[in-house]
Order: C-alpha cells, then sequence, then structure tokens
C-alpha cells in the first residue's frame, strides 16, 4: 500500500535511509560522510520539516511495515517537482514498490510539467529505475556532496508537455 507519511513513521524512515544508504553507496561513499549526511537529513526535526513543506509517500508490505518512501516537492510556478529522495530497503527491491511509489507521485502532481531526480552517477540501480520509468538524462556534472567529490546525473520526467498556442 502506498500512503503519505504521518509522524508515527518517523523511525521507519530513518531505519529505511540508513540501511538503504548502506547498501547502495558502499565503497562509493564514506561510511562517516554517509553517517553524518543521513543524520542530519533525516532527524526527527527535518522529518517533520519534510511533512510540512514536501510530500512524503510510504509504501507498505503486506503486514502494514513501512518498507520504503519517496519524497518530492510541491510543483512550483513552472510546474517543476523534484523527487528528492526514493529508498525502499534492499530486500524489497526488485518488488514493484518502487514502481508504486513513482505512480502514485505523478498522479498527485497534477498541473506540474516536469519532475526532476539527482542520483550519484555510480548508483547504477537507481540510474536504471529512473530510466525504464522513462526519465532522461539532462546531464552528468561534479560536484561536493558534504565535501566529497562526487559526479551527479541529472534526470527529468516529461509530465505534460506545454500546449503550442498558434
Amino acid at each position: 500500500m502506498i500512503r503519505p507519511m504521518t509522524a508515527e513513521d518517523i523511525g521507519y524512515i530513518q531505519h529505511i535511509a540508513h540501511t538503504t544508504w548502506n547498501d547502495t553507496y558502499e565503497g562509493l561513499i564514506p561510511e562517516n560522510i554517509q553517517k553524518e549526511f543521513i543524520d542530519r537529513s533525516y532527524s526527527d526535526a527535518m522529518m517533520m520539516k519534510r511533512m510540512e513543506k514536501t510530500h512524503v509517500l510510504v509504501a507498505e508490505c503486506e503486514q502494514g511495515t513501512p518498507i520504503g518512501f519517496l519524497n518530492f516537492t510541491r510543483e512550483d510556478e513552472d510546474g517543476d517537482s523534484e523527487l528528492t529522495a526514493m529508498y525502499i530497503l534492499p530486500s524489497y527491491q526488485h518488488s514493484g514498490y518502487g514502481k508504486r511509489l513513482f505512480d502514485y507521485t505523478i498522479s498527485m502532481l497534477g498541473n506540474a510539467k516536469q519532475l526532476f531526480v539527482y542520483v550519484d552517477s555510480r548508483n547504477t540501480a537507481g540510474r536504471a529505475f529512473y530510466e525504464r520509468q522513462g526519465f532522461e538524462l539532462v546531464e552528468v556534472f561534479k560536484e561536493y556532496f558534504e565535501g566529497y567529490p562526487v559526479e551527479t546525473a541529472q534526470y527529468v520526467y516529461y509530465i505534460h508537455e506545454p500546449v503550442l498556442a498558434y
């Protein structure tokens, strides 16, 4: 089941973020940098702010336990939104939960034109997932993540094409 996040989900979301980051970025981003980022970005206060300012969706397994989540921004005045986080516990990946979270997100972006996502270029599983959903690569660029050099791939998913006026 896919549903909006509640305050009771914070502990689950923190666990999912820690577990998934460790699995995805082991050997790519130093563990101490991962931990500092996750601890700060998924603190109780930041999770409450995410729920207030953005959309956070939770994927539950059949037993009703949260096993994944997706976070995206509200549409801006240009019709853009950003998928800021999407994590599924490793043992539940490739089970359709990511696709369900993505489809639910698109259904919520009624007037949006584009959905952007930024992913570490070495995260081949993440990149493959976004490409299967129809995201198109915009660019790959170098930047610093928490002071650590990385390459980031920017993708865009076109939701609604602008109508041309004649």
